[in-house]
């Protein structure tokens, strides 16, 4: 008797059944490993649904997640004139190129953290032209001597904006390495001897950042050169830019009441703009909450949402999460964010976007009451606003010391009150 028929028939499984639960076992074999070197990713739909031009690039793909998109193919001319300019510009042949993207494929791959569907040519020839495509802008804009009055990007200053402000999509990443790599391989042998003298890739694209995005998202300038070789790819290194260089005290929240601005000025608080060039660095000593100065342009919501999205993907410390929920509560309203402009803590006129930009990107902020970052300010600004001390003192100033006439206003009336007791008393004596 057939044994395996026997078995099949006991367990109700037909060979039919067999063929499926082998073309199965195959697709699990065949599945892309997890690695650990993983750090792009494709944004969750979740996140995407509410906000998608945020993170789908409309003018130019890098890398492999968006390539070939037929939208996105008037670019790909521009890539190709960009690897030109960069080839004749070395004597090292386009093959030996190719020859270091192919060796390091597998470790390209395993930075995706899904499997890529391009055939490895397809995937080699990808890689080379944006990574030259992002070396050539950034070598350009550092050298303005390299660039023609025919460029098509650094020409048209509509299309560099936009173009700039998708290289930092979370989606259009490739790993630092490979760029540092070719930047470096095209050194080895170029046609003018001091071309390159003295510059890495790391000079010309931190140049980029301070010049470009540090007025989207401020950080301390040296911190793009100590975080660099740390980073896996351009929102990486803002990530890193951004972690507090001190730890903070942190404790469990009863509630996440944190009043607002306007409040706080009525419970006597004042305002200054903090030292600390760390936008996150939110202080509160002695009466005085210092907020870092920051201002808010047009791509700023989308810059942000990317960032926040790789800070959640990649499981770091979610400190620019709690900045945003902070801020959310702080600059609720219009009122806020004109007190704060008054204070030289923001920098934009229209005081009605601020409290829409942060209400917006609160929307994708997960609360942590155990941990979050800014705790101890929170704590520390709703003992101060239980005194009733602090807002009496503040009512009175407020109302009645605001100004020069109205202080010596009230100066007067205090003198005619005493006065006025004074010949009362008097006049009981005489009595």
């Amino acid at each position: 008797m057939d044994t395996r028929k026997h078995e099949h028939e006991g367990y109700g499984v037909s060979i039919d059944m067999e063929k499926l639960a082998d073309s199965l076992s195959g697709e699990l074999e065949s599945l892309h490993p997890l690695a650990r070197e993983c750090s792009i990713y494709r944004v969750p739909e979740a996140t995407r649904c509410s906000h998608p031009s945020h993170f789908t690039p409309r003018m130019v793909s890098i890398g492999p997640f968006h390539h070939g998109k037929e939208e996105l193919k008037a670019m790909e001319e521009h890539k190709k004139r960009y690897l030109k300019c960069f080839l004749q510009r070395t004597k090292v042949r386009i093959a030996s190129f190719v020859g270091f993207i192919k060796a390091r494929e597998a470790e390209l791959r395993n930075c995706y953290a899904e499997t890529i569907h391009l055939g490895s040519d397809e995937f080699i020839k990808m890689v080379l032209v944006d990574a030259v495509f992002l070396i050539e802008l950034f070598l350009k804009y550092y050298q303005p001597n390299l660039r023609t009055n025919e460029d098509p990007i650094l020409g048209k200053l509509f299309l560099y904006n936009d173009v700039t402000h998708e290289i930092l999509l979370l989606e259009n990443q490739l790993p630092l390495f490979i760029l540092n790599g070719l930047f470096n391989l095209a050194k080895t042998e170029t046609f003018e001897a001091n071309l390159y003298e003295e510059i890495s890739f790391m000079t010309i694209t931190c140049f980029w950042f301070r010049d470009d995005i540090v007025g989207y998202l401020p950080i301390q300038e040296n911190l793009l050169e100590i975080n660099f070789s740390k980073a896996k790819h351009f929102v990486d290194l803002l990530i890193l830019c951004l972690q507090p260089s001190q730890s903070r005290a942190v404790f469990a929240l009863k509630d996440l009441n944190i009043p607002s601005v306007m409040e706080l000025h009525q419970a006597g608080v004042k305002f200054k703009r903090g030292s600390s060039k760390d936008l996150l660095d939110i202080k509160f000593n002695e009466g005085i909450l210092e907020i870092p100065f920051l201002t808010v342009y047009d791509p700023t919501e989308r810059l942000y949402r990317n960032v926040l999205a790789f800070e959640m993907m990649h499981s770091y410390t979610k400190y620019l999460n709690d900045y945003i929920i902070m801020m959310n509560y702080l600059v609720s309203t219009s009122k806020d964010a004109e007190l704060l402009l008054q204070n030289e803590i923001i920098g934009l006129g229209n005081t009605e976007a601020v409290p829409t930009v942060f209400r917006n990107l609160d929307k994708g902020c997960a609360i942590s009451y155990s941990y979050f970052q800014y705790s101890g300010v929170v704590a520390d600004l709703q003992a101060y606003c239980k005194l009733p001390w602090h807002k009496w003192k503040a009512t009175l100033k407020q109302n009645y010391f605001n100004t020069p006439w109205a202080s010596i206003s009230v100066i007067a009336a205090v003198i005619l009150l005493l006065l006025t007791s004074i010949q009362t008393v008097c006049s009981l004596i005489a009595l």
